[in-house]
């Protein structure tokens, strides 16, 4: 197939590369004009002069930070010209981590123009990007359409999980990144307090991960970025924060008491603030390594 892609970043571009590897002709759009003529030297496919080029492809998927920046791109980039160039049968799969209302809100525009909107959001990591190995988290009301889409999801992801309707794939995202977050968060006060007490913090990682503490922060990011100090991980505090924000947001508007999804918040906002939206996630415990005297 002719696959548009949106967004070439730290995760864009090894999935968009792997869809070149799985054989479709890709074109790729970003504002970063180097990064697409880059892209199209060490990896291939080609460089759009216009966003309105995606229009034209079977299936155009958008991996972008946040759901106002995939409806600025869809919608209002170059004048609206990708909404204005919609082929009918056009399929897009927003893979970003979007707030599931503006999903389904973007999705009626898209049908009117004669496009099928998929959410598709990924949870791995750079390292599984490169791999294509994601896990992808799938939601949708045209059935026939994700089963069109399907060829292309399964070149960045080798495990596809079909959540619901328009949106839930968005859902089940920022509540995993919730979860995630609560479990760093964790981890982080432990090791903090441990060494305060004298515990050495090599020590207390090699202990949680054999035992009932082990999660994804004390097996990918204590020992590797935190404890070490690179803080590398690859995945911003400031998109850490979005996404908790998203679930804690979510929770409310389910009418659902959930104080602990409002604490994660409101520690990922503080350090956030604090050391930096741009820093890695795992820098959250440079802020939260605070004397109270």
């Amino acid at each position: 197939m002719r696959v548009g892609f949106i967004g070439i970043g730290v995760m864009g571009w090894p999935m968009a590369s792997n869809i070149v590897k799985g054989g479709h002709d890709l074109v790729v759009f970003d504002l970063a004009r180097d990064a697409m003529a880059r892209f199209q030297g060490e990896v291939g496919g080609q460089a759009a002069d216009s966003i309105a080029e995606l229009a034209a492809c079977e299936v155009a998927v958008a991996m972008l930070p946040t759901s106002k920046h995939v409806r600025q791109a869809l919608t209002e980039a170059e004048g609206g010209a990708f909404l204005k160039g919609v082929q009918p049968g056009l399929i897009v799969i927003d893979m970003s981590s979007s707030e599931p209302g503006d999903t389904r809100a973007l999705g009626p525009i898209l049908a009117e123009r004669g496009a099928v909107l998929i959410d598709a959001p990924v949870s791995g990591a750079r390292p599984r990007a490169i791999t294509g190995t994601l896990a992808l988290m799938i939601g949708g009301d045209d059935e026939a359409a994700i089963a069109k889409a399907t060829p292309i999801l399964q070149c960045m992801g080798d495990r596809l999980f079909r959540t619901g309707p328009l949106g839930s794939g968005h859902a089940m995202k920022c509540l995993n990144n919730y979860v995630a977050a609560t479990g760093l968060a964790a981890a982080c006060e432990a090791l903090l307090i441990g060494q305060r007490f004298g515990l050495d913090p090599e020590v207390m990682a090699d202990i949680l991960n054999v035992s009932t503490g082990k999660n994804f922060a004390t097996e990918n990011l204590l020992k590797q970025h935190i404890i070490s100090g690179s803080f590398s991980a690859g995945f911003t505090l400031g998109l850490m924060t979005k996404d908790v924000t998203i679930a804690a947001d979510l929770g409310e508007q389910m009418k659902l008491d959930a104080p602990l999804s409002r604490l994660v918040r409101e520690r990922f906002t503080y350090a956030r603030d604090k050391v930096g939206a741009g820093r890695d996630n795992s820098a959250c415990i440079l802020a939260w390594d605070e004397d109270l005297g």
